[in-house]
């Protein structure tokens, strides 16, 4: 469905324009993460989230649906279909339509965004963008635009957020046990586009995630990067994966025929490179200990890894072990010592285990933030490198949230009106605290290595500060690069290895 940006909008916004005081000429408002008592976050969260989407909302909303689907059609059928919608929802001539007449006739959206980098890790409760008409006589564009953009930007802040937590703590694991650096870019792998809600919703998600890593089967995730965030990833890393099995692979070639399959595909099919091959399909725990060692040999003479797959089970007892199993048994050793009680490895400076670097473990089912930081603990206490596994990141994660993980909402704060301006502000009696707004113009600054939100600012005041213009009048004013957002998070994880 092409997007028709009059009606991309909640029912109830149709009206305000004649709800507003007479003599309002301009509206002010701000998108701000106000919570975090739902976020799904690591331990040490510091209550900082990770700002990313607006460039993709501004370029496919306010550019290309308003351009394609408005301004460049015919104004006639345009004004006809808003009136049709109109009319037989909220009744006949309930809303009148000489503004969106007069806003085809000025041919621009007059509308001047102001907003933190992308990339930037922001603080709950300052705003990462405010939103302002720049035209007396389409005060009513501001919040108009309010359900669109909360619809386009809490998903891939969540998960952009999210994404810097695995970082978060995978890296402080890594620097617990002397992991490998590097490798944590591809330790946690986007495995969720077929568990998310829609095809935007995968490709803004896994856009996310490839924030803070470099790992990820969703494919779509790239295009957008490449399309919207000047990506190209025949000159720098954008994402990548490696061959991998699934079910109906090792079904098709029965269970009887199990072993042959594996040194099929691993002597023949993927004589050298990286291989990854689920491993649940009958018996894992004969795979991990039977199989591998039948096969230690094809194993280690290929120039390559062999990643074994779990993908059923208890995550974390399955790779670190089953305490309550009976002693020595595969189950209480977990997948992670029954593999390096047939390949060995070596030592971290940390003095931790590491396994050989041709045999490997993914895990992509039902992982949270709070299974994987159990995994790293179990794999730690049980004297392994948390760079024994890697993590499948799916839609357990990506899709179990809502806009309340962090409190997103879009509040108007200040306004004009004949000629005074208002500083506006709610603040419910019923409520706890958190929905309690800003009041007037609005200015951030950095301090102490932190955002800061300055609110009742002058208007030469709001022009100051670390909000810049982005958008304004149709125009994109600001463009940033997956490289730019990349070394924003960079900078954020080098704070955590110092």
């Amino acid at each position: 469905m092409k997007i028709n940006p009059l009606t991309a909008i909640d029912f109830y916004k149709a009206d305000h324009r004649s709800q507003y005081p007479v003599g309002t000429t301009e509206v002010y408002a701000n998108f701000t993460p106000r919570s975090a008592k739902n976020a799904k976050v690591a331990d040490g969260f510091d209550g900082k989230i990770v700002f990313f989407g607006l460039q993709y909302f501004i370029k496919h909303f306010l550019q290309e649906a308003w351009d394609q689907q408005f301004f460049k059609k015919d104004k006639a059928s345009v004004v006809a279909a808003y009136k049709r919608r109109m009319d037989t929802s909220l009744g006949k001539d309930a809303i009148s339509v000489e503004h969106i007449e007069a806003l085809h006739d000025l041919g621009y959206l007059p509308i001047r965004i102001k907003a933190l980098p992308e990339g930037s890790r922001v603080p709950i409760g300052v705003p990462v963008l405010t939103i302002v008409n720049t035209h007396p006589d389409f005060f009513w564009l501001t919040n108009y635009l309010e359900s669109v953009i909360s619809c386009y930007l809490w998903k891939p802040v969540t998960s952009a957020t999210t994404a810097f937590e695995y970082r978060r703590f995978l890296t402080q694991s890594a620097l617990k046990t002397g992991g490998d650096m590097d490798f944590v870019r591809f330790q946690a792998h986007d495995f969720s586009y077929r568990g998310l809600s829609g095809m935007q919703d995968a490709f803004m998600s896994g856009a996310a995630h490839l924030t803070s890593f470099w790992g990820t089967d969703t494919v779509p995730a790239l295009d957008f990067l490449e399309e919207y965030y000047g990506a190209n990833a025949e000159k720098e890393p954008v994402g990548f994966s490696v061959p991998a099995t699934e079910h109906s692979v090792m079904c098709m070639g029965m269970q009887d025929g199990e072993l042959e399959t594996f040194r099929r595909l691993i002597s023949d099919v993927y004589p050298s490179g990286i291989v990854s091959i689920v491993s649940d399909t009958w018996d894992f725990w004969k795979v991990v200990t039977e199989y591998v060692s039948i096969l230690k040999d094809n194993i280690m003479k290929r120039n390559g890894k062999l990643v074994i797959r779990p993908d059923s089970g208890d995550p974390v007892k399955i790779i670190c072990g089953d305490p309550d199993a009976p002693i020595g048994t595969p189950e209480h050793k977990g997948a992670i010592e029954c593999l390096w009680d047939v390949f060995g490895g070596t030592m971290t400076a940390k003095n931790f285990k590491k396994l050989d670097s041709h045999i490997g473990l993914i895990y992509g089912d039902s992982i949270s933030l709070e299974r994987a930081q159990q995994i790293m603990k179990g794999l730690a206490e049980k004297g392994f490198s948390s760079d024994n596994v890697v993590l499948g990141i799916g839609s357990f994660t990506y899709q179990y949230v809502t806009r309340d993980n962090f409190g997103f909402a879009m509040k108007a704060t200040s306004g004009v009106v004949k000629g005074q301006r208002r500083d506006i502000f709610k603040d419910p009696k019923t409520d706890s605290g958190i929905k309690k707004s800003a009041k007037g113009l609005l200015r951030v600054e950095e301090e102490n290595g932190a955002y800061k939100l300055y609110d009742q600012q002058t208007e030469a005041q709001e022009k100051e500060g670390l909000l810049k213009p982005v958008y304004e009048n149709g125009k994109l004013l600001i463009e940033y690069s997956l490289a730019d957002i990349r070394q924003r998070v960079d900078n954020e994880i080098a704070k955590i290895v110092v």
